[in-house]
């Protein structure tokens, strides 16, 4: 292995950002090239869900019945106030209630 010294932080971010930007800009031409049928709409307007549920999904399973308390308060938050900011804050604090309370 080949070391860099104080270098290494800023070899990785260029090394990420030089696979990332191929990755984005292919994904832009790629779909530049499908043909916008209903069905593929349909399936562009699922994708965020999809992308949020495979990012709460494990870590419900990690971190159990706090993070299920803080999921719920920011999900009810979020669907009467319709403010993210009001949502995370809730979703934060009743985590931390949760775990304070000994439930995790």
């Amino acid at each position: 292995m080949i070391d860099l010294g104080s270098w290494g932080p800023h070899v990785a971010v260029l090394a990420m950002a030089a696979a990332t930007y191929p990755m984005r800009a292919g994904g832009y031409w790629l779909m530049g090239r499908v043909p916008l049928t209903p069905r593929v709409q349909r399936m562009l307007e699922a994708l965020p869900g999809s992308v949020v549920m495979a990012t709460v999904v494990p870590i419900l399973a990690r971190e159990g019945i706090p993070a299920m308390v803080a999921i719920a308060a920011a999900l009810g938050v979020s669907f009467i106030k319709r403010n993210e900011f009001l949502a995370l804050f809730a979703g934060v604090a009743a985590g931390a209630a949760a775990r304070a309370a000994g439930l995790g």
